[in-house]
């Protein structure tokens, strides 16, 4: 299991960007109460095939530096949100409709929200 989540995030972070996943944002929960990990990752896909990319990106990535695979993936099926658990840090993959409905970033207001800059 991975000890360092910087790194972690730092590689998820670059399998996203590999296939120009949009909109990613960093949601910083260890001071909050009950919370259910440390770190969310958001980011947007445009499209089915773009979220699956951006999964097998992250996982490919991830597996290929530091040999680790997600504890649980779930939404798979129907690409319009899936969750990769890697047990200190969940990324979500959304198409923008899923995101706007669910809208974490709402649900988990006290988090700190880092909005990641991308060159594309």
């Amino acid at each position: 299991m991975v000890k360092d989540n910087n790194q972690l995030i730092t590689l998820i972070i670059e399998g996203i960007e590999n296939v120009k996943g949009d909109d990613i944002q960093l949601l910083d929960l260890r001071d909050i109460e009950n919370n259910v990990c440390d770190y969310f990752i958001l980011c947007t896909g445009s499209s089915n095939t773009q979220v699956d990319a951006i999964v097998n990106s992250i996982q490919k990535h991830v597996s290929k530096k530091l040999k680790d695979k997600p504890w649980h993936v779930e939404g798979h099926g129907n690409s319009q949100w899936v969750l990769m658990d890697y047990v200190n840090i969940v990324v979500h993959v959304f198409q923008q409709q899923a995101r706007d409905f669910y809208d974490l970033e709402s649900l988990w207001g006290d988090a700190k929200i880092t909005q990641i800059e991308t060159n594309y």
